[in-house]
C-alpha cells in the first residue's frame, strides 16, 4: 500500500502545484493523509477527490474544523496510524503527540514544517515537512506499508 501524505499546505485555493502533486506524484496512491494546517474548505473538497483522511490544524478556517477532527487512528492491514496535526514549539514536539496515543505503530504530523522519518521507541514517526515550504524546501511525503514499513520524503521543486 503506498499512502501519500501532506501537511501544512497553507491555502486559501487550490493551486497548479496541488493540481500537479494529485495528477503526478500522489496518481497511484491507495490513499492520501492530510496532518492538518489544509486551511480553507476548497482545499479540502479539491482533495476528496480521492480517499482521503485529515485532521485539523491550529491555522485552519472554521467551516474545515468542524469537518474535521483534531486526531484520529487509522487501521491499513496490520499498521495502527495516529494522525494529529501538533501545538507548540518544534522541540518536544514529537513526545507531546506521543502521549496523544496508545496503541500505534505510526504517528504522522506536522505544524513544525521539518521533515522526519524515523523510528523512536519502538514507534515510527514521519512529518512530510511543508508543501508550503515557508521554513525551508516544500516537501510531501509517501509511505509505503507492506510486510514492513518506509517512509520516503520528496522535496519539492516548487512552493506550492
Amino acid at each position: 500500500m503506498k499512502i501519500g501524505v501532506l501537511s501544512d499546505t497553507h491555502l486559501t485555493r487550490v493551486s497548479p502545484v496541488l493540481e500537479g502533486l494529485l495528477d503526478d506524484l500522489f496518481a497511484d496512491c491507495d490513499l492520501l493523509v492530510h496532518a492538518g494546517d489544509m486551511v480553507s474548505l476548497p482545499v479540502y473538497r479539491f482533495l476528496q477527490q480521492r480517499p482521503i483522511e485529515a485532521v485539523q490544524g491550529n491555522m485552519d478556517e472554521w467551516a474545515l474544523r468542524k469537518e474535521l477532527p483534531e486526531k484520529k487512528i487509522i487501521t491499513l492491514g496490520p499498521f495502527k496510524i495516529g494522525v494529529m496535526h501538533g501545538w507548540g514549539s518544534p522541540p518536544g514536539l514529537e513526545e507531546r503527540l506521543r502521549r496523544e496515543f496508545s496503541g500505534i505503530d505510526i504517528l504522522i504530523y506536522g505544524h513544525s514544517h521539518l521533515p522526519a522519518s524515523h523510528w523512536s521507541d519502538g514507534l515510527f514517526f514521519f512529518n512530510p515537512g511543508s508543501v508550503s515550504g515557508s521554513r525551508g524546501k516544500p516537501s510531501v511525503g509517501l509511505l509505503h506499508l507492506g510486510q514492513d514499513l518506509r517512509g520516503e520524503i520528496i522535496e519539492l521543486t516548487k512552493k506550492i
